[in-house]
């Protein structure tokens, strides 16, 4: 018998099978990758397309968007893993294996999905979008991830925290170490408490209504929702958490405006500086930063019930026609603009409340976009310093003698908190402006850890918002 005898015949060529849920993830993660698009932006519309097709139900999105967020979420974790798997450094990877390895990596180590399907499910996807001869390597390397769990995983790639304390949190909590680092700064206190932050960024948030007063309630909102589909707000009397899986853009209210989709955190925010005690009249507001509309909306429905006007000012022309859309039926009298917030068309002392809510490195809002955290670099601070600074500045001086400035940033960075409002207020880097702190915590009754004071910073993990900052500032001279 020869040797041809001896061999088995080839296998047949099996087409790989398409699986629509990996795919809508994969692209997904894709775009935010080479458009450095965000994933809350990418995700709904292709989630719609995909609803549009029969074989793709309510448990298929709900699949895809934690695939998507939680690949996102544990990247640097994953990529410490994926790393110790190959012979050959990380960046030598094409990106879209990339993908494919964090998605298989995310399946094994981040969910319930058995290891042989979240393994076979993960090469099926390399089949169709990478090809056979990468799909191999897929394969190689998810069969050595699927070895260990990943607190094994953890063990093996993280330093001790003995050693180094900032590069272990960054690797088990999927953070950047300058981020850590800079969060660490700012909450202060023991080991425990950063742990607690960290998780709470990797963790899925609430979905959050507002009922803007004088036009909808919360009472609204829970005959609408149902007691099983709804929470009570924690803080905010305008509140309302929606339970997993519920849908706002099926709300009446949220559909015509009466009611919005925004983080207790931003609420908070807005009604602190409405409520702020003030000498005098109350009868001009400015919102200086309005983009894209949420505390502007918020701010100008509480403006009308005290008979107050809102001027909604953005610098961005499609950034303003999105506040024109949230404002659009306030009760009350307003206008939007488009303008430069540091080189602005009215006259100083022309306002009695101004909101500046800056630009900023977004460092607080890494649960709902997780992928700012490895956007973001360290020089990004230095390029918002100017504009923050710029923006305290002009608020104090659109403000009159008495009035009121909240600057409110979505970031807990010191360098974009305290540092800006410490800058301005001693004329470093600028022209000064005479103002005092105002304690902001009496001004959100109920909330507790708020610290020191006269400002209030806002934690993911103590108050389940955004990472927010207010500071509230009242002109002297």
């Amino acid at each position: 018998m020869n040797e041809q005898a001896h061999r088995r015949p080839p296998k047949p060529y099996r087409r790989p099978k398409k699986d629509p849920v990996r795919i809508l993830a994969f692209e997904a993660l894709r775009a935010v990758d080479e458009r450095d698009a965000y994933a809350n932006l990418v995700l709904p519309p292709l989630l719609k397309k995909a609803r549009e097709k029969d074989d793709f139900d309510g448990r298929d999105a709900a699949l895809a968007t934690e695939l998507v967020y939680g690949t996102l979420r544990r990247q640097g974790t994953y990529d410490a893993i994926i790393s110790a798997c190959i012979d050959r450094p990380l960046r030598e990877v094409d990106p879209p294996v990339l993908d494919v390895l964090a998605l298989g990596a995310h399946q094994l180590l981040g969910t319930r999905i058995p290891t042989h399907a979240a393994v076979s499910a993960s090469v099926e996807l390399a089949r169709v979008v990478l090809g056979d001869g990468r799909a191999r390597f897929v394969n190689a390397v998810l069969r050595k991830i699927s070895q260990d769990d990943l607190d094994t995983w953890l063990a093996r790639v993280a330093p001790p925290y003995e050693d180094d304390a900032e590069d272990h949190l960054a690797v088990v909590h999927s953070h950047p170490r300058w981020v850590v680092s800079a969060l660490w700064d700012s909450l202060g206190g023991p080991r425990a408490g950063i742990e607690d932050l960290l998780e709470a960024d990797n963790e899925r948030p609430e979905v959050t209504l507002v009922a803007r007063p004088g036009r909808s309630t919360t009472g609204e909102l829970f005959d609408v929702l149902g007691e099983e589909s709804a929470l009570p707000g924690r803080w905010s009397p305008y509140a309302v958490r929606l339970a997993e899986g519920g849908e706002p853009g099926a709300i009446e209210a949220v559909r015509d405006g009466r009611a919005g989709v925004q983080d207790e955190g931003s609420q908070l925010v807005a009604i602190a500086l409405a409520n702020a005690p003030l000498d005098g009249p109350d009868a001009r507001w400015l919102d200086g930063c309005a983009g894209p509309g949420g505390k502007a909306a918020l701010l100008g429905a509480l403006a009308a019930q005290r008979g107050a006007s809102l001027l909604a000012s953005e610098k961005q022309p499609h950034r303003a026609r999105l506040v024109e859309r949230a404002l659009a039926g306030n009760p009350g009298p307003y206008q939007v603009i488009a303008a430069d917030g540091t080189r602005p068309p009215w006259r100083e002392g022309s306002f009695d409340r101004v909101l500046v809510d800056v630009p900023c490195t977004g460092l607080g809002a890494l649960r709902r976009r997780p992928e700012a955290r490895w956007r973001r670099r360290p020089e990004d601070l230095e390029g918002f310093a100017p504009l923050q600074r710029g923006l305290l500045r002009e608020a104090l001086k659109a403000v009159r003698l008495g009035g009121v400035v909240g600057y409110a940033t979505c970031s807990p960075h010191l360098a974009e908190t305290r540092v800006v409002v410490d800058d301005v207020l001693k004329g470093r880097g600028g022209e000064a402006v005479e103002a005092e702190l105002v304690d902001a915590r009496p001004l959100m009754p109920g909330v507790p850890a708020l610290g020191d004071g006269p400002d209030v910073q806002l934690w993911p993990h103590l108050h389940g918002t955004d990472a927010m900052y207010l500071a509230l500032l009242r002109r002297t001279a």
